[in-house]
C-alpha cells in the first residue's frame, strides 16, 4: 500500500528478504491509524509550493542540491521522490517465515504483532527488526493483535501520567487511542471523564469504562469537569485528540486541580498561554510514541535492549503487556473494529475514509492466507530485451546518492548502457526506482541479480560494510563490477577482493572499479596532462571542508566505517592517480575535540609520502562553516601551480592553459560511469588500476590507525 499524490494505491512490488537481526512475517491483518494515516494522504495530494511553505527545512536541502548536482540531476530526484509515494501502516500482525541472523527467541511458525512506521507496513510480507516484534498466544486473535502499536502508544501515554488509585482523570479525544486509555486507566483503578465533539464516541467510551462523558453543548467543559470533582478538578488529563487548535492544551491546564498534569499523546496546536497552567503548576508531559527506545537507532534496528532494572518499560515490552493486556481481556477491542477490507480493496477503504461519510474507531486490511504461498523478490517492469551493444547493469542499492547522480548519468549514457534491474532491501523503493529509470525488472534479492545472465555489469550503491562481499559474490558470478567508495571497510576484506583477481589469472577477468570519481574530473585530467612529464616530485596540498554529521549518523558507525574510510579514500586515489607512484610512507595526526559533539576521525592531517619523492597533504575536518567551499586543492611542480575551486574552477601560475570553470561541482561521477563501459564494451587498461584502487584503501587503513 502507498499513499503519493492524495491516493492510496495498492501496488505490486517485490517482497523483503529476511536480514540479520530482523524477521520476515507474513502478515494476516493490518491495522489503518485513522488519524496518522489520512493525514498522510491529504498531505500527499498538497501541491509541491504549499508544502514548501509548509516545510522551509526541506527547500533549503533542494537548493543545497541543485548547488552541488544541478537543476536537471535535482529535478530528477524530487519527482522520483514524489512520484514513488511512501508505503503506509505500522502496525500489523502474522506468522514468522524467516528468521535473519542473531534472533534465538523466535522460531518460524511463530504468531506475531509488530510495530514500526517504517518497516509494519500494510504489505502481504514485512521484514521487522526484534525489538518491535511480540510474540503473542493462540487465544488473542490475529484482528486484535493487529492494534498492538496502538495499544502500546496508549499505554505509554498512561505511564507518562503515572496514575494512582481512585484518581480521576480526563481524555480529551475518543478517537481509538482516547478509547484504549479510558479502558487503561479504568483497569488502573481510576475513574475517568471524557471529552468529545462526537456524542457517538462518548456513549462508547462510557460504555467501554468511563464514568462521565461531558460535551461542549452540554457547558464548558472546564466547569462541568469542576462540577464532578466537587470542585477540586482533575488529577490529570490526557490528550488523544488531533486538532492545529491551541485552545485544546488550554482547556486541559484549566481542567487540572494545582500540581495536577497533562499528558500529550495527541497532535495539536502548541502555543501555551503561561497563565494556564503557571499558577496551579501544572506538569506538562509528552508522550513519544510507543515508549523509551522509539527514534533510537541502535534500539529499533541494532537489536540493542535497555536494561530493565534501569527502563522498565521500553516499546517492545510496552507492545508485549499490550498484548497480554488482550489475552487475559482485560481490553476489549473487537467490538470498535467497524470494518475490515481485503487488501485488495484498500483503495475503496482509504476513499471512504477520505470522503468522510463513515467515522469509524477502526479499520483493518486483511490478506491472503495461503500456506503454501511463498514472497515475491522480482517484479517485471519491460520485457523489452537490450541490445547486445550495450552494458547491461544492474543497479544494487537504490539510495538517494544512486538515484540522484549514477541513475540520471545512466539514463543519459543510453548510447551505452541499459539498466536491467534495480535492487533494493525495500520492494516499493525498488520498484518506483526501476520505473522511474526504465529498468526491466525490480528486486528485493541480490541472488536475481547475479544469477541473471542477461546482466553483464552490477553497479554496487549499498552500504559500505556490504561492499567487499557484494563485489566479491558479483565478481564469482562473472559481472564486472563498479562499487562505490570504499571499495572494503577494513585489510580482511581488501585482501580477499586481491585473492580474487591473485587467483583469476585470465585476461577476461571482470572489471573492477571502485567509485573514486574524482580522478575522472576535467580538472584532474587538465592536471595531469600538464604535470605527466614533470621532472620533480609534486607538493599537494588538499582542504575538506567535510562538514558536521551527527555521531550517531550511520556514516560514524560500522555499517558506514568512518569518514575517513568513507569519505577521504576518494582523495588518497586523487594523489594516487597524479603522482602514479607507490606509497612510501603514510602519517597522520588528528585533532582531540575538547567536547563530545565532533569526532577525532572527522578532523584530521594526513601525509603520504610516494617512492618518486611526491608528499601529498589532506587537511579532513568538520569544524568549518558550511557557508565556505567544501573542497580545495593546491598542486606545486616544476614553477607552476595548479589551484582546483571546490570542482568548478581551475586556475594555474607559470603555466598557460585554458581556464575551465563550471557552474556545479563537476567532480566526474558521469566520467567515471562512462568509461567503466568504454571500457567493458572496448577492452584494454581498466578506468583505475587494481593497484591504485588497492593503494587507496592501504591509505585510509594506516590513517585510521591514529583514532
Amino acid at each position: 500500500m502507498l499513499i503519493k499524490k492524495g491516493q492510496a494505491i495498492v501496488e505490486e512490488v517485490p517482497s523483503p528478504q529476511v536480514e540479520a537481526g530482523q524477521i520476515l512475517v507474513k502478515v494476516e491483518r493490518s491495522c489503518i491509524s485513522i488519524g496518522t494515516e489520512m493525514s498522510g494522504v491529504r498531505n500527499s495530494g498538497v501541491p509541491l509550493w504549499k508544502r514548501a511553505l509548509n516545510q522551509p527545512e526541506n527547500v533549503k536541502k533542494v537548493l543545497n542540491l541543485v548547488k552541488t548536482q544541478g537543476v536537471a540531476k535535482t529535478t530528477s530526484l524530487v519527482k522520483g521522490k514524489l512520484d514513488s509515494g511512501v508505503p503506509t501502516g505500522y502496525s500489523a500482525a502474522g506468522k514468522v517465515v524467516g528468521i535473519g541472523s542473531g534472533i534465538h527467541d523466535i522460531k518460524i511458525g511463530d504468531r506475531v504483532a509488530c510495530a514500526g512506521s517504517q518497516c509494519a507496513f500494510h504489505a502481504e510480507y514485512i521484514n521487522v527488526p526484534r525489538n518491535l516484534v511480540v510474540k503473542m498466544p493462540d487465544n488473542v486473535p490475529m484482528e486484535e493483535a493487529s492494534t498492538v502499536t496502538l495499544g502500546a502508544i496508549a499505554l505509554q501515554g498512561i505511564r507518562r501520567a503515572n496514575p494512582t488509585l481512585g484518581e480521576t482523570f480526563v481524555v480529551i479525544g475518543n478517537g481509538i487511542l482516547g478509547q484504549l486509555t479510558v479502558q487503561m486507566l479504568k483497569a488502573n483503578g481510576c475513574r475517568v471523564i471524557v471529552s468529545d465533539l462526537d456524542r457517538q464516541r462518548i456513549k462508547i467510551a462510557l460504555k467501554n469504562g468511563a464514568s462521565f462523558g461531558i460535551h461542549p453543548e452540554d457547558g464548558l467543559d472546564v466547569e462541568q469537569v469542576a462540577r464532578i470533582t466537587a470542585g477540586i478538578g482533575a488529577d490529570g488529563v490526557i490528550i488523544t485528540a488531533a486538532t492545529p487548535s491551541d485552545s485544546v492544551v488550554s482547556t486541559a491546564f484549566k481542567m487540572c486541580r494545582r500540581k495536577g498534569r497533562v499528558v500529550l499523546v495527541g497532535d495539536v496546536g502548541l502555543h501555551l498561554n503561561r497563565e494556564d497552567f503557571y499558577q496551579k503548576e501544572i506538569d506538562f508531559f509528552i508522550s513519544t510514541s510507543y515508549g523509551p527506545g522509539r527514534y533510537d537507532h541502535h534500539y529499533e534496528e541494532e537489536g540493542l535492549d535497555y536494561p530493565a532494572a534501569y527502563v522498565r518499560w521500553t516499546e517492545n515490552r510496552n507492545l508485549e503487556e499490550y498484548i497480554r493486556l488482550l489475552s487475559e481481556n482485560k481490553i476489549q477491542v473487537r467490538s470498535m473494529i467497524q470494518a475490515v477490507y481485503p487488501v485488495e480493496q484498500a483503495t475503496e477503504a482509504y476513499n471512504r475514509l477520505s470522503n468522510g461519510e463513515d467515522k469509524p474507531l477502526m479499520v483493518l486490511l486483511s490478506y491472503l492466507e495461503d500456506e503454501n504461498s511463498s514472497p515475491l523478490n522480482k517484479v517485471m517492469i519491460s520485457s523489452c530485451a537490450s541490445g547486445k551493444d550495450k552494458v547491461r547493469i544492474a543497479l544494487a542499492g537504490a539510495g538517494g546518492f544512486a538515484k540522484g547522480m549514477h541513475l540520471p548519468n545512466i539514463k543519459e549514457l543510453s548510447n551505452l548502457y541499459h539498466l536491467q534491474a534495480v535492487m533494493s532491501r525495500t520492494g516499493h523503493n525498488a520498484m518506483s526506482t526501476a520505473k522511474q529509470f526504465g529498468a526491466s525488472y525490480a528486486t528485493t534479492s541480490y541472488n536475481e541479480i547475479l544469477e541473471d545472465k542477461d546482466i553483464d555489469a552490477v553497479l554496487i550503491a549499498a552500504r559500505h560494510n556490504l561492499h567487499a562481499n557484494m563485489v566479491i559474490q558479483a565478481l564469482e558470478a562473472g559481472k564486472h563490477v563498479l562499487v562505490e567508495k570504499p571499495l572494503a571497510l577494513n585489510e580482511r576484506e581488501l585482501i580477499h577482493v586481491k585473492a580474487f583477481y591473485e587467483q583469476e589469472k585470465s585476461d577476461n577477468a571482470p572489471v573492477l572499479l571502485t567509485g573514486f570519481n574524482r580522478r575522472h574530473s576535467k580538472y584532474a585530467k587538465a592536471i595531469y596532462d600538464n604535470i605527466s612529464k614533470r621532472t620533480n616530485p609534486l607538493m599537494i596540498n588538499y582542504r575538506m571542508n567535510a562538514g558536521y554529521i551527527p555521531l550517531d549518523n550511520w556514516v560514524h558507525t560500522e555499517e558506514g566505517g568512518g569518514r575517513n574510510i568513507g569519505e577521504a579514500c576518494h582523495i588518497y586515489d586523487l594523489f594516487n592517480f597524479l603522482t602514479n607512484s607507490k606509497v612510501l610512507k603514510v602519517q597522520a595526526q588528528t585533532l582531540m575535540p575538547a567536547t563530545g559533539y565532533y569526532s577525532p576521525n572527522d578532523n584530521f592531517v594526513a601525509t603520504v609520502s610516494y617512492e618518486d619523492g611526491s608528499v601529498a597533504t589532506l587537511t579532513y575536518t568538520a569544524l568549518g562553516a558550511k557557508d565556505y567551499p567544501k573542497e580545495h586543492m593546491e598542486i606545486y611542480c616544476d614553477g607552476k601551480v595548479f589551484v582546483v575551486e571546490d570542482y568548478k574552477k581551475l586556475t594555474t601560475y607559470g603555466i598557460k592553459t585554458k581556464e575551465i570553470q563550471t557552474k556545479n561541482s563537476e567532480k566526474g561521477q558521469k566520467e567515471e560511469i562512462e568509461a567503466f563501459a568504454q571500457c567493458i564494451l572496448k577492452g584494454g587498461e581498466w578506468p583505475i588500476p587494481l593497484w591504485q584502487q588497492v593503494q587507496a584503501m592501504e591509505i585510509a587503513f594506516e590513517v585510521e590507525k591514529i583514532f
